[in-house]
């Protein structure tokens, strides 16, 4: 019964990740500005349900906090291109170009982490370029939005796997925390450097209602439900159900706005395609594990 409850919340956080898209989308103000934003609001809350709700320390050493600020910069680079993608494509072509993480994954986890290279990623890699120059041809006039999409997943990996080379080290809390405010600062810092830091009071009442929101049900509160539900199921099962926020995503963009994200049978078949590769490797590389642990004992 709890198992069942955590698969509930686990889809219905992904639900929510793909929702963040349509907010983007219907959010006016440019990347820069709704990434600021949702950053430091996103922090804010974060700040405020740790030590005020959860009553724990925020307290971490100085080199943690330099290696926290990294990837919070990844995170925010990340975010700023995924929201530019839907800006100046759309929802689909920015969620479809997440499938690349996979890819990106299966290259850099084996630097990273040492460890060799395996040969059902490397297929899965291949499957996944073809679909992605399938998606380009058909839909070129889509091709920034493609081109920030890429980098939307490339910096998505980065920051994924060099997180996981800090887990552990502080609560996951305090993790998500200080990369969050850590990309706040950076913005901060990119807004006063280039002289656009008046430029954020620009924000209309309308956005920046949508941008509280979107911090936080839409980002700190599936952060942290993500990593209290690691409590009930597997990380396979989390990694697994998480490749389905461009389906809920693009499902639910084609619905309320129309012809605008009404896509070509070309982009939908490559999509599935991608996705389907995505979770039949996961599915393989499980039992592949699950056999190894048998083996061992």
């Amino acid at each position: 019964m709890v198992k069942n409850s955590a698969l509930f919340r686990l889809h219905m956080i992904v639900f929510l990740w793909g929702f963040t898209a349509i907010l983007g989308k219907l959010i006016s103000a440019n990347a820069q500005v709704l990434t600021f934003y949702r950053m430091l609001f996103a922090a804010l809350f974060l700040f405020i349900f740790i030590r005020f709700f959860k009553k724990e320390s925020i307290k971490i050493s100085k080199k943690l906090f330099i290696q926290l600020s990294v990837i919070g910069g990844f995170m925010a680079f990340h975010w700023l291109c995924f929201f530019h993608a839907i800006k100046v494509s759309n929802v689909s072509i920015a969620l479809s170009c997440l499938s690349l993480s996979t890819l990106f994954a299966s290259i850099l986890e084996p630097v990273i982490f040492k460890r060799k290279i395996d040969i059902s990623e490397v297929i899965m890699g291949v499957v996944i370029v073809i679909c992605m120059g399938l998606i380009f041809k058909t839909e070129f006039q889509y091709k920034e939005g493609i081109f920030y999409g890429i980098l939307t997943a490339l910096f998505g990996t980065i920051f994924s796997v060099f997180n996981g080379k800090i887990f552990g080290k502080t609560s996951s809390g305090n993790i998500i925390f200080y990369e969050i405010f850590s990309g706040f600062l950076i913005l901060t810092a990119f807004f006063l450097l280039t002289g656009q830091i008046f430029h954020l009071n620009e924000i209309s009442t309308h956005d920046l209602t949508l941008v509280i929101i979107l911090a936080s049900i839409f980002t700190a509160f599936p952060m942290l439900e993500s990593v209290n539900l690691m409590k009930y199921i597997s990380p396979f099962t989390l990694i697994l159900t998480v490749n389905l926020e461009p389906v809920y995503g693009i499902i639910l963009a084609f619905f309320i706005f129309g012809e605008s994200e009404e896509m070509s049978p070309i982009f939908y078949g490559a999509s599935l395609i991608m996705i389907l590769a995505i979770i039949v490797n996961g599915v393989l590389k499980s039992r592949k594990n699950t056999a190894a642990k048998k083996a061992q004992n």
